[in-house]
C-alpha cells in the first residue's frame, strides 16, 4: 500500500496523457450510467458529478448490484480494478447487444475485457494490495482529463501530499467524519472506506450539507471532521463549537484524498495491522453461483 500510494503523482500524469483511451469514453451530450462496487462506486459518483455539472451530459452513478440501467442510456461505463467482480460481470453480460459498454479496468487479462464493447486498460495503475489507492484515483484522473481538465496542479498537489509530514493528532484520533460537496462526496465516502479497510477505524461520510442534520451529534474532542474541497458557510465554526478537530486543505481534493490514505496507512501501522491483507476482505468479490 505504501509504494502504491506513493506512486500516484506518476500514475495520474500518465493517465492524463492517454488521449486515445480518453476518446473511448462517452462523448459530450451522451446520457450515461457509471457503475462499480466499493471504491469504484465512489469514483463513479465523483465522475458522474463532474461530468454532469460540467455540462457534458446526464450522468448517473450506481452500485453495480443496484443499477437501474434500463433507462435508455447511450452508454454504460463499468469501473473495476480486477475486472472479476461478480456484480459487474453479471450486469455487463445482461447489457450485451443492448447498450454500449465501456470498461475501465486495471487487469488486462480479466474476463471483463472481452465482455465490454470498448476496454480502457490501466495496468500501470493496478495494485497488489487489497486496499485500493492508486487505481481508483488514476481512473478518476483519466475521467477528469477526458472532461478537459488540466491536472498539472492536482499532480503537483499529490506530490506534496505524498511527502508532507502527518500530524500525529490525526493518527491518534478516535473517530473521523469525512464530508464533501458535488464531486467530492465520492472522495469523502472513499476516504472513510480506506480508514475502515486499512485500520479498522470508526469512520463515517456524508454530503457536507447533511452533516448538521444529525451526524454532527458525534463530533467531540479527540474526533475529526474532514472536509474535502470548499465547505458550506459556517461549517468550520459549527464543528469548532463541538470541540472536534476541523480538517481541510487547499490542495486539490483528489490530492487531499492521498493525505487521508496516508493517515489510514499510518493508523494501520500504529495498530500493528497489515493493510495489504485486511481482515474479511479480498482483492475482488467473486460470488459463488
Amino acid at each position: 500500500m505504501a509504494a502504491e500510494l506513493g506512486s500516484q503523482p506518476e500514475t495520474w500524469a500518465r493517465a492524463a496523457g492517454l488521449r486515445a483511451e480518453q476518446a473511448l469514453l462517452p462523448s459530450a451530450g451522451a446520457r450515461i450510467a457509471v457503475i462499480g462496487c466499493g471504491t469504484s462506486w465512489f469514483m463513479a459518483q465523483s465522475y458522474a458529478a463532474l461530468r454532469e455539472h460540467g455540462g457534458h451530459g446526464e450522468t448517473d452513478a450506481f452500485a453495480a448490484s443496484e443499477a437501474f440501467v434500463d433507462r435508455g442510456y447511450d452508454a454504460v461505463v463499468a469501473l473495476t480494478r480486477s475486472g472479476t467482480t461478480t456484480e459487474v460481470l453479471e450486469l455487463v453480460e445482461r447489457l450485451r447487444g443492448r447498450v454500449r459498454t465501456i470498461g475501465v479496468i486495471g487487469d488486462p487479462g480479466s474476463p471483463l475485457v472481452s465482455l465490454v464493447d470498448d476496454a480502457v486498460l490501466l495496468p500501470f495503475a493496478d495494485e497488489q494490495s487489497v486496499v485500493q489507492t492508486r487505481f481508483a484515483t488514476t481512473a478518476l484522473a483519466l475521467f477528469r482529463a477526458s472532461l478537459g481538465e488540466n491536472l498539472d496542479g492536482a499532480i503537483a498537489d499529490a506530490s506534496a501530499a505524498v511527502s508532507a509530514d502527518l500530524d500525529p493528532a490525526l493518527v491518534d484520533a478516535e473517530q473521523f467524519s469525512y464530508l464533501g460537496r458535488g464531486w467530492t462526496v465520492g472522495l469523502a465516502h472513499e476516504a472513510a472506506l480506506k480508514m475502515r479497510e486499512a485500520s479498522q477505524s470508526w469512520t463515517e461520510s456524508y454530503p457536507s450539507m447533511e452533516y448538521r442534520h444529525g451526524p454532527i451529534a458525534i463530533a467531540a474532542p479527540g474526533r475529526v471532521t474532514w472536509q474535502f474541497g470548499a465547505a458550506p458557510e459556517g461549517l468550520a465554526a459549527d464543528v469548532a463549537a463541538t470541540g472536534a478537530r476541523y480538517e481541510t486543505s487547499t490542495l486539490d481534493p483528489m490530492a487531499d484524498l492521498v493525505r487521508a490514505q496516508r493517515v489510514a496507512l499510518a493508523r494501520a501501522r500504529a495498530k500493528g495491522l497489515d493493510p495489504d491483507r485486511p481482515r474479511n476482505l479480498s482483492r475482488s468479490v467473486i460470488l459463488n453461483p
